[in-house]
C-alpha cells in the first residue's frame, strides 16, 4: 500500500494538510488504520436507534478519514487521470456528448472505506482546487442541515457546473441509508445544452457483510436535445449474492417519442458500455481504471492564496492527528473546532444575524428544521480564478 502524501504549508499561520483523493485502487490511497472494525460498529450502534437522525450525530476522530466531506465532493469532479469533461464539450452529435456525459456522471462514484467517514464541513468552509484549464469552488453554505455548494468552470472548453448536496442519513437496524438530495447541473456553454442529474444514494452495510455502496436510481435530462437517461445502481442481495455489485443497468432514450436508443450495462467500478438498439453494437463509455485509479494528490501552487476558510486549513491538526495516530490530539483538535462551531451559531443567535454565504446564493422552500427542504444554489461570479491548491497534470 502506497505512502500517503501529505503537504504542510504555512503562511501567516496557516497550515494546510492534504491527503491523497479516494481511487479506485485502495480507496482512500493512504496507510493508516483505524482501530478494530467490530469494536468501532459495536460502539456505534450502541449510540444510535433504528430510525435516528444523524445529521446531528458527532463522530470521534477515530471514524474519520483524513478530509472534509467537502473535499469528498471536489475530488469527484477534479481527480481524475482521463478528462471526461472535455469529451463531453467535445463530440461531434448531441447523442455522443449526451453518452459522454452519462460516463461523467458515473465518474463520479468513488469507492468508499466501511466504518469510517470525512468530516461534517463548518459553516462557510471553503474547498478551491484546479486542475488544468477546470477551477472548482466549493462552500458549506448551511450547517444544519448540511448544505455543500459546488461551482465550476473551464473557459476553454466552454464548460459549467453546479452542484447543490444535502445528504439526509438514516439509521436502518442493519445499515445507514444516505438520501443524497440536490441538482446537478452540466452546461456546454457552446452547445446551449443544459444537463440536469441527481446523485445516487450512499448505503452503509453492517449484515450480513460489512460494505459501502452507491445504490438508487439516477436521472439525467437534457432539454434542448429530447434526450434521457435512467440508470439503476445496484449491490449485493442481503444474503451476500454478488451478481449486481456495484453494477449500473439502464437505458438512454428520445423523450418526445419514449423511444430507447442505447442500453446502459456494467460496473461502475469497472467498465459500462451502451448497446445500440437498432443494430445490437456495443460499445464501451467508460473504464473506470482510465479515470479514477492512481489519483494524484493536490498541491499547493500559492501559500500566500490560501484562506483559512480552506478545508485542508480548518481540519490540519485533525489530520496531523489521525495520521499519526494520536487519537487524543485528534479529538481535541476536532472538539475545538465543533465548539467553536457552536460558539459562533450562539453568537449569531443572539445578535439574530443570519449567515450568508460568500461564493453562492442559497435558496430552498420547505421546512429548514426539518430538511425537507428544497435547496438550489446559484454562484455569486460567472468565472473561477485558478485555485492555490493544483492536481498536478
Amino acid at each position: 500500500m502506497s505512502k500517503i502524501l501529505i503537504l504542510k504549508v504555512s503562511e501567516k499561520e496557516l497550515t494546510a494538510v492534504l491527503t491523497s483523493p479516494l481511487s479506485l485502487d485502495n480507496d482512500s490511497g493512504n496507510d493508516y488504520r483505524a482501530p478494530n472494525l467490530l469494536q468501532r460498529v459495536f460502539s456505534l450502534l450502541k449510540t444510535v436507534r433504528p430510525g435516528s437522525d444523524l445529521t446531528r450525530f458527532a463522530l470521534p476522530a477515530i471514524f474519520n478519514i483524513p478530509k472534509s466531506q467537502l473535499q469528498c465532493y471536489g475530488e469527484s469532479i477534479y481527480c481524475v487521470n482521463h478528462d471526461v469533461l472535455s469529451r463531453c464539450a467535445n463530440g461531434e452529435t448531441p447523442l455522443e456528448r449526451f453518452t459522454s456525459v452519462v460516463a461523467w456522471s458515473i465518474s463520479t462514484a468513488r469507492p468508499l472505506m466501511f466504518g469510517v467517514a470525512p468530516y461534517n464541513p463548518v459553516l462557510g468552509e471553503t474547498h478551491h482546487v484546479s486542475r488544468g484549464n477546470l477551477n472548482v469552488l466549493l462552500e458549506q453554505v448551511s450547517h444544519h442541515p448540511p448544505v455543500s455548494a459546488l461551482h465550476a468552470t473551464n473557459e476553454k472548453d466552454n464548460i459549467e457546473i453546479t452542484m447543490c448536496q444535502y445528504a439526509i442519513p438514516k439509521f436502518q437496524g442493519t445499515c445507514i441509508e444516505t438520501r443524497v438530495h440536490g441538482k446537478r447541473q452540466l452546461k456546454l456553454l457552446s452547445k446551449g445544452e443544459t444537463y440536469v442529474m441527481n446523485s445516487p444514494n450512499l448505503v452503509i452495510k453492517f449484515l450480513p457483510v460489512p460494505d459501502v455502496e452507491w445504490l438508487g436510481n439516477v436521472a439525467i435530462r437534457c432539454q434542448e436535445t429530447g434526450l434521457e437517461a435512467h440508470l439503476c445502481y445496484k449491490g449485493n442481495s442481503f444474503l451476500g449474492r454478488k451478481g449486481n455489485y456495484r453494477s449500473i443497468r439502464g437505458k438512454i432514450i428520445s423523450s418526445p417519442d419514449m423511444k430507447t436508443i442505447y442500453e446502459i450495462n456494467g460496473h461502475w467500478d469497472r467498465t459500462v458500455a451502451i448497446k445500440d438498439i437498432s443494430n445490437g453494437k456495443t460499445t464501451v463509455i467508460y473504464r473506470a481504471k482510465d479515470v479514477i485509479s492512481s489519483l494524484k494528490t493536490p498541491v499547493v501552487k500559492d501559500p500566500k492564496g490560501l484562506q483559512a476558510s480552506e478545508s485542508a486549513v480548518v481540519w490540519a491538526k485533525v489530520n496531523e492527528g489521525i495520521l499519526n495516530k494520536k487519537w487524543d490530539k485528534a479529538n481535541e483538535a476536532k472538539i475545538s473546532i465543533e465548539e467553536n462551531e457552536r460558539e459562533l451559531a450562539r453568537n449569531r443567535m443572539l445578535k439574530a444575524e443570519t449567515w450568508v454565504p460568500k461564493h453562492f446564493v442559497l435558496s430552498g422552500s420547505g421546512s429548514k428544521e426539518t430538511g425537507d427542504r428544497d435547496w438550489e444554489i446559484k454562484p455569486r461570479n460567472l468565472t473561477l480564478p485558478p485555485a492555490p491548491i493544483i492536481v498536478p497534470l
